[in-house]
Formats: structure tokens, sequence, C-alpha cells
């Protein structure tokens, strides 16, 4: 029977081809300098081929080394892979995760759940960044990110959670003064407040039963970054906003704004938790997600709403 590779020395001969030194790969490994030099002569002996030419100051592959360095060193990165992979679904939850998470969305519904994780998960720490715009998971090193949308299609990996209805509204003394607007194109009359990340930030687009489509360039005094800023003055009765329903639900069931067009509808989105492509997730990642999956649905579930005029 013939004998498997020395898959050790292969991969102790890689170490010392990445950083060109007995002594460092040594170290990196743990290893005394002679454990990996008798696995270096070791290879040498079965291959039946000097590997490296050595000098006291000068260490370089020669043409048999050059042809195994590639090879090895592709076996050491698999290796070290498939053990990564296992350990991240063997190993308890513990270590950082940067979530990337809308403002809004993170400090109504997001933050308030984080104590219940830390408890469960005392060995986790999260870095909850903040903020409207959409990161680039992988380019910034994020981990994780929520999104609110209809997402296009990337290579990240999205698990949806829940959809998250949208709403155009105004304060019932703007309507009161300004009249209601009955059609979407109605709004390009009116004082609109605009939101910087929308997919198509200066268009608002609308369907109604009849499978008509309707699409307004809203415009007024006042565009944000942050669905949240415009709330003030929305229910200050300046304009006539646009907004999903983590945002603005309170209000309409308080009564402090109503909805309008109530025949129309905007595409509406969802909320989705978003990975980096790849193999398994690390444990600390995993188990937010699944927290997060199984208590944000709950923490936003829609509350009653007044009833509203006809519009």
């Amino acid at each position: 029977m013939a004998k498997l590779p020395d898959f050790e020395a292969l991969a102790i001969f890689a170490k010392v081809v990445e950083l060109r030194s007995f002594a460092g790969a040594a170290s990196e490994l743990t290893m005394s300098k002679a454990t990996v030099s008798k696995a270096v002569t070791r290879l040498e002996e079965r291959l039946g081929a000097r590997l490296f030419n050595r000098t006291s100051r000068r260490l370089a592959l020669t043409d048999a080394g050059h042809k195994l360095a590639d090879r090895a060193t592709r076996l050491l990165a698999d290796g070290e892979a498939a053990e990564n992979e296992a350990l991240a679904q063997s190993v308890a939850p513990r270590g950082l995760v940067r979530l990337a998470v809308p403002m809004t969305f993170g400090i109504k519904a997001v933050a308030p759940l984080l104590p219940e994780f830390f408890e469960a998960y005392p060995e986790v720490s999260v870095d909850l960044h903040l903020s409207d715009a959409t990161v680039d998971l992988i380019g910034e090193g994020f981990d994780m990110a929520v999104r609110i949308a209809r997402l296009p299609d990337s290579s990240l990996i999205a698990r949806r959670l829940f959809t998250m209805p949208r709403f155009t509204v105004a304060a019932p003394s703007y309507l009161k003064k300004h009249g209601r607007p009955t059609h979407p194109m109605h709004l390009a009359e009116h004082k609109c407040f605009a939101y910087a990340y929308l997919s198509t930030p200066n268009l608002w687009h609308y369907t109604n039963a009849a499978g008509e489509q309707a699409s307004v360039r809203p415009g007024g005094q006042l565009r944000v970054n942050n669905g949240e800023a415009v709330m003030p003055s929305l229910i200050a009765g300046l304009g006539i906003a646009e907004l999903p329903e983590f945002i603005v639900g309170e209000a309409i069931s308080s009564g402090a704004v109503e909805v309008i067009l109530k025949d129309w509808k905007q595409a509406e989105g969802a909320v989705h938790l978003v990975t980096p492509p790849g193999g398994p997730r690390p444990a600390r990642v995993e188990a937010l997600a699944d927290f997060l999956a199984a208590k944000l649905p709950g923490t936003c579930k829609r509350k009653p709403q007044k009833r509203a005029k006809a519009g």
C-alpha cells in the first residue's frame, strides 16, 4: 500500500517558503528550529531532491523547491480553511461582531435587544455601526448588516426577516391648509421632504390596484440622510413625507400624521440580515444572526392604528 503524503512536512515547508526563514517558520508554528529543519530534510529525502540552497545569510528555492512551493502553499491554505470552518461550527460564541444597521432602526429596534443578547452570550461583543448609508461589508470589514429595502442581486448572502411597509403621510394641519392629494401626480404641487438613501432618491414610485403606475419627483425645503430627521417638520405641518413604518408608525397611531394616497402603494421593502459570501460563519456571527432573526419580527410588530380619513 502506498504511503500517504507527508502532509506535516509539506505544511512546514510551505511556511518556510512564505517567511523565507527556518527560524521565522519555527516561531510562527511554535516549534523548535530543529523540528522545522528535520521536517524539510525528511521531505527532501522522500522526494530525492534538494528544496533549498542554504547559506549562512541566504535561503533560496531550488528548481525542485519552486515546483513544489505552489502546491504546498495551497495544501497549507486548504488545511487551515478546513480547520477554521470546523472550529467555527464547534467553538462557543466569543469575540467581536461588527454590525451595520440603519440609524433609526438601530436605535429603536436593535439596541434595545442587545442587553438580552449580552446576557445570553457574555463572551460576544458588538461593534454597532449606525448609518443609513449602505456600507461595503467586505471592504469595510463588517460581519453583518441589517438592510431595509428591496435588495439588488449581489454576491452577499441575505436572510429575509419580514416586510416593512412604507406610507405617504402628512400632518392634519398641512392637509387642512393645502388640501389632500388623491393622485401621486398631485404631489408635484405640494411641499415634500426628500430622503437621500432611497434607491431612486429623487423619485417616489406608486402603483394602484388597477396596475397604473406613477412616479413623482418630490420638491420641498428639506432633504435628509436619516428619515427620523423629517419628523419634527412633518408633524409641524410643513410638508409631506414618504417613510417606513418603523419611523412613522407611532405618529400614525397617535393621529399626529395621516396616511394619504391609500389607494396607491409604494414598493414594499423588507428587513434583511446580510452577510459576506463564503463558508460557514463564525459562531459569534451565527449567534447574533439567529438572535436578531428570532427577536426583531416581534419587536417591530405593527401596532393598531387609529382610523384615518379616506384619502
